[in-house]
């Protein structure tokens, strides 16, 4: 079975798995035997890749399987991938709650948070509360997944593939519709901060 069928029967198990997906144990390093000490320091990681600023994204999903709120999280790991056809990714931690619920899903919207949306973002990137709560939003054209009010950009897409990539997994999706509604200027993050373009 190649990387395809591989990511095919990943996609079919996380959409017909029971509603209790327990997350994936975080993987071991591959390429560092037992014993050897892992050729950079965590720490040390997160501060050289910090220095690459980027745009900051929601990742939602309309409730599935007779759950009764949609699910959503933030998302730094953003990135357009193809453009026939038309393909975008982000990754996300093998141990995250939110992960099994879009998957079941099956489908989400990549809301592209607007320079005034720090809060927001703040609020999906907690754990265990609801983050929807007195949030605005609508229901993306195809996949009905939130489509968060004042975003600067919204991606619609369909789960195409996913594959593992160390303690993540890099999920590729198929856009179906796109659109530019909200203002202009993106939320940035930089360093461990939100800024904006001109800061």
């Amino acid at each position: 079975m190649g990387h395809a069928g591989a990511a095919a029967v990943a996609v079919r198990y996380l959409s017909t798995a029971p509603r209790a997906v327990e997350p994936l144990p975080r993987p071991e390093l591959r390429c560092v035997r037992e014993g050897e000490r892992a050729p950079v320091e965590a720490a040390e990681f997160r501060r050289v890749l910090g220095h690459f600023a980027s745009g900051v994204a929601v990742i939602t999903a309309p409730a599935a399987d007779g759950m009764d709120a949609p699910a959503g999280f933030a998302c730094q790991s953003f990135s357009s991938l193809s453009l026939d056809p038309p393909l975008v990714c982000f990754m996300v931690g093998r141990t995250s709650a939110t992960w099994p619920r879009i998957a079941r899903a099956g489908v989400f919207c990549v809301n592209v948070l607007s320079a005034g949306q720090g809060e927001l973002c703040r609020g999906f990137a907690v754990s265990g509360a609801d983050k929807f709560a007195g949030v605005a939003y609508d229901a993306a054209p195809v996949s009905g997944s939130p489509r968060l009010a004042d975003a600067t950009a919204w991606i619609d897409c369909t789960v195409h593939a996913v594959h593992t990539g160390g303690d993540h997994l890099i999920v590729v999706g198929r856009v179906n519709a796109l659109g530019t509604d909200g203002p202009d200027e993106p939320l940035l993050f930089h360093r461990g901060r939100f800024g904006r373009i001109g800061d």
